[in-house]
């Protein structure tokens, strides 16, 4: 298996600004999720910035980087730069992690990027059961629903699948999207051309431009630990703990 990992690392954030610099038991956000990823079986891992500050940090403990546009959409639109910065062709498998997932392990990493070249589709990512109920009905936990094929149907803020009877929610068949991705490098450039659809900008979930546009994504459970991905303080808190056990 042959892929390469890239880490979109934006340092502005809404809710939690310079997260990735954020230290984390004596390392920055960033550097763990660089580390889980080196892991992995990928033969390159490149941390993808449109910030020196990150530049700076990330080259102190020798990772690669490249620098890009600070304009950019979405983490799957900085990979399309790299790639084509950097003369990937078009049949390689590229993994996005994002760099706010510090707990990803690299057994799930290798694992999306097998999916992509065995499932015959052109984006792979991975989804987790939802375990309870506030979970299910939380709008910053994105909802997917796929098919006995492992196609992805929708992905939603919203609780789907969406119970007739909100006494009868069935759990045992709601999960969440983990947001890790594969895609081979043509696919990327076509991205970086496509418009952001109408349910893209209603949801505020780059997927669904992909999905909008008849492209087909694999999904499956993750065989790993996904743990927390870092969006506000609280989530900062939690890792901390998590990572000192």
């Amino acid at each position: 298996m042959d892929f390469s990992v890239i880490i979109p690392a934006r340092y502005s954030s809404n809710r939690l600004p310079a997260k990735l610099l954020e230290d984390i038991n004596g390392k920055s956000l960033i550097e763990h999720t660089y580390l889980n990823a080196i892991q992995s079986s990928a033969k390159r891992v490149i941390i993808a910035t449109d910030d020196e500050r990150i530049n700076t940090v990330a080259k102190g403990f020798s990772a690669e980087v490249c620098m890009t546009n600070i304009e950019h959409r979405s983490g799957t639109s900085r990979l399309s730069e790299v790639v084509t910065n950097l003369e990937f062709d078009d049949d390689e498998v590229v993994v996005n992690v994002q760099g706010d997932e510090p707990m990803l392990s690299s057994e799930v990493i290798d694992q999306v990027a097998d999916n992509l070249i065995h499932s015959g589709m052109h984006v792979a990512t991975l989804c987790e059961k939802i375990t309870s109920e506030d979970l299910y009905l939380d709008p910053n936990c994105v909802k997917v629903v796929y098919n006995s094929r492992g196609k992805a149907l929708y992905f939603s803020r919203a609780p789907i699948p969406a119970f007739r009877n909100s006494e009868e929610i069935d759990l045992s068949i709601c999960y969440r999207h983990i947001g890790i991705y594969a895609y081979r490098v043509g696919f990327l450039k076509k991205y970086s051309q496509m418009d952001n659809s109408i349910i893209e900008e209603a949801e505020k979930l780059e997927q669904l431009t992909i999905l909008n546009e008849g492209v087909d994504i694999h999904i499956e459970l993750a065989c790993g630990s996904t743990g927390y991905g870092i969006d506000t303080k609280d989530d900062l808190i939690k890792v901390k703990k998590e990572l000192k056990k």
